[in-house]
This record gives structure tokens, C-alpha cells and sequence, in this order.
């Protein structure tokens, strides 16, 4: 059988982050929730996203498929309920989908309900959904156990040197080539989990749940509490409390930042803080680009959501409850307003719009100190979503 991932109506609740990219690669725990599926199935899939970004994530379709609804987070029962499904069968859980077993075929009226007549079987697996974006951080503990049960299963940790201090060992798993010395590592109230190549610079206090991925660094000193991931190639320091880094970006600096996510290529300035509990101890809100307005997000500690390539200046303060979009740059004195639409210019003192042109040769020179190529079909979604978000910047 052939496996793709399909965003469903929820999709447009974890903006800013899939304005680059399908629901399947969001980062959650240690793994993305694709590679999460792609563990389970040990196979490959495909995605059923945004038009503009099918050229970079193109769909696979065979005659006979899968098509999983990508904000489901894989288990052994739902997944064994997937296969137990017939042709022209879904599998559904409340008033969404999880799965269907479809034809070639109905992929060609897929746009015109060729899907509502398939007979729907009620699931009756527990499994775990992603609904908003603030439940990117709110799982992210329970995913890297989750995740680190997965990825450290009949393997054997690389060796810690002598220089740290450790608590939870047992809890501790150490990819090759990776390099931690004269810090303190406590798993007692979760894992922790560094990747291939990654490095803990001297100093660092880390507690479990954590995840260091791949080629990822903590910069000397950082202060890391639980339920926190530093996604592959990120550098960061300072303090930092549940935290989801989807990768590629940098924190390197000083600075305080909790309960939130952070894209891919962004940029945060030294001394930069984020508030995450409102003085008043009321719920967070959080801007919906669905409803274009803010929302109760029933949380109390709920700091900033930062979509790709957005970069902010030093000792930039942002609010409780913070949205920032694709490719702003941020800077200024002062707290800075809770929505900043993507690809704005400026702060507190004032936003006009960050010319595109401008924002795609930053993003080329970013891409290439990673000897990565920037290439047109990047280029033609940032142009995208430059257009896609002009209405946000009208505000």
C-alpha cells in the first residue's frame, strides 16, 4: 500500500507555521509528526497539501492507497485500524476523518466529494490530535517520551564523558559523534535526547523532557527546563521553557523564552525576552487567522508563535501571547503589539511592509551559510505567501 498525508479542515489553526510547509512537518517531540509515521509504517509517504506548496511536497498516488489525515499522531491500534480498512472505507473519530483506503481513481474528484459515499467505520483507538498551534508546545513532553521510546529501542547510548553530572542515566540517550561536557543532565522527570553531531557546550543546565536534534547546539550556560526541542541545526542559549525550535533557527543569546514555537530560519537577538503568564493570571489569546481575531486559547502560560524566516532585533520584547508570521523582521523599543503580520518591517514604532525581493536575498544568503540552495520553488512560495498575507498587513 502506498501512505499519504492529508491536512484537514484544522490546517488554517496551526498558521503561521504551514504557511511553508504541510501539517505532517511540524515538529512535535523529537521527530516531525511524518517521520513519526514513517517509523510506525517503516515506509515512506507522500502529502495531499496546499497547491503552492505541492511542488516541494509532491504527492505520490498508486492504485492503492492510504490517505491519513496528518494531524493524527501514529499509535499501534489506530494503525492497525488503518490497515483493517477495505476499499471505499474510512475510518473516522467525532466530526473528523482519520483515514481512508482510496483508488486511484477518486483522486481525480477528490475536489468534488468523491469520498463522501465510502462507508465510515467509528474508531475506537485512544490517539492524539493536533488541533491548534499552541499544542505544538502543550504535547511536546508527552511526544519526546513518546518519540525517545521509538527512536532508543534495543540501541545502545554513546558514552557521556566524566565531566557532566548526571541523574537518570538510564534516561539518557547520546546519538554518535555527539559532544556534551561540563554540564548537568537530570532525566529523573523525563528523557533527554541528544542527536547526531549535536554539542552541549560547558555550563549547560538541562532537565527532561528534552530533545537536542541533529547538528543542534547549546550554546554555554543555556538553562533548558523540560518539555522543550531544539530542532536539527539550531543554536541556542539563554533560558528557555517548553519550547518547540522547528530547526534551522537561533536563540544564541541571553534572553527568556517559554512556552512557544519558533519556525524554521528565524533569528532572535541577543537579550531578547518573551512573556508567557499575564500579570492578572487571566487565559492567554492568540491570534486565528481563520476568524482574524483573537482567541481563548484556555491556557495560562502561552508566550510566542513564530512563523519561518521571521528575525527580530536585540532586546525585542514580546507580549503574552504573541503571533508573529512569515519573514518579519522585528525591532524596536518597547513591547511589541501581539499579531505582527508576515513579512512586516519594523515594531512598536511603527510596521510598513518588507519589500519581497529584499526578503528573498536574505533568505538566500541564509540558506547559503548552510551550503544550501535557495532555490525557485522557495522563492515562488515566499512570493506566495507574500500575496496570500497582504490583507493581514492592511490591519
Amino acid at each position: 500500500m502506498n501512505y499519504i498525508l492529508f491536512d484537514d479542515a484544522s490546517r488554517n489553526n496551526l498558521l503561521p507555521l504551514v504557511f511553508t510547509r504541510p501539517v505532517a512537518d511540524i515538529r512535535v517531540g523529537i521527530l516531525t509528526i511524518r517521520e513519526k509515521w514513517e517509523k510506525y509504517l517503516n515506509c515512506k509517504t507522500s502529502s495531499l497539501t496546499e497547491t503552492y506548496l505541492s511542488e516541494k511536497f509532491p504527492i505520490l498516488i498508486k492504485s492503492n492507497n492510504f490517505l491519513i489525515n496528518s494531524s493524527i499522531f501514529p499509535n499501534k491500534q489506530i494503525i492497525d485500524e488503518i490497515h483493517a480498512l477495505k476499499p471505499n472505507q474510512s475510518l473516522s473519530a467525532g466530526d473528523y476523518v482519520i483515514a481512508y483506503n482510496i483508488n486511484e481513481e477518486d483522486f481525480d474528484n477528490i475536489g468534488d466529494d468523491a469520498l463522501a459515499n465510502y462507508e465510515d467505520i467509528v474508531s475506537t483507538s485512544q490517539h492524539t490530535k493536533l488541533n491548534n498551534v499552541w499544542d505544538i508546545f502543550g504535547l511536546n513532553g508527552q511526544e519526546i517520551i513518546s518519540d525517545f521510546e521509538i527512536l532508543t529501542k534495543n540501541r545502545k547510548s554513546a558514552a557521556i564523558s566524566t565531566t557532566n553530572k548526571i541523574a537518570g542515566e538510564h534516561q539518557i540517550f547520546v546519538e554518535e559523534n555527539a559532544k556534551i561536557e561540563f554540564s548537568i543532565l537530570n532525566a529523573t522527570e523525563g528523557p533527554i535526547y541528544i542527536g547526531k553531531n549535536a554539542e552541549i557546550m560547558e555550563g549547560c543546565l538541562v532537565r527532561g523532557p528534552f530533545a537536542l536534534c541533529e547538528n543542534a547546539i547549546l550554546k554555554m550556560g543555556a538553562k533548558i527546563y523540560g518539555g522543550t526541542t531544539i530542532g536539527p541545526y539550531s543554536k541556542v542559549g539563554g533560558e528557555i521553557n517548553n519550547v518547540v525550535v522547528l530547526g534551522y533557527s537561533n536563540k544564541a543569546h541571553e534572553g527568556f523564552l517559554g512556552n512557544s514555537v519558533i519556525g524554521e530560519w528565524c533569528n532572535i537577538g541577543a537579550d531578547t525576552n518573551t512573556s508567557n503568564l499575564k500579570n492578572t493570571y487571566e487565559d492567554v489569546k492568540l491570534w486565528n487567522y481563520p476568524l482574524q481575531t483573537f482567541v481563548n486559547t484556555g491556557l495560562q502560560f502561552c508566550g510566542l508563535i513564530m512563523g519561518d524566516h521571521s528575525k527580530c532585533g536585540i532586546n525585542t520584547m514580546f507580549n503574552t501571547g504573541t503571533v508573529v508570521g512569515v519573514n518579519a523582521n522585528v525591532f524596536g523599543s518597547g513591547f511589541q503589539r501581539n499579531f505582527i503580520p508576515s513579512f512586516s518591517w519594523g515594531g512598536v514604532n511603527g510596521i510598513s511592509t518588507y519589500d519581497i525581493k529584499k526578503a528573498i536575498i536574505v533568505a538566500e544568503r541564509v540558506y547559503e551559510r548552510r551550503d544550501l540552495d535557495f532555490n525557485i520553488t522557495e522563492k515562488e512560495i515566499l512570493n506566495h505567501v507574500f500575496n496570500l498575507t497582504y490583507k493581514n498587513r492592511m490591519l
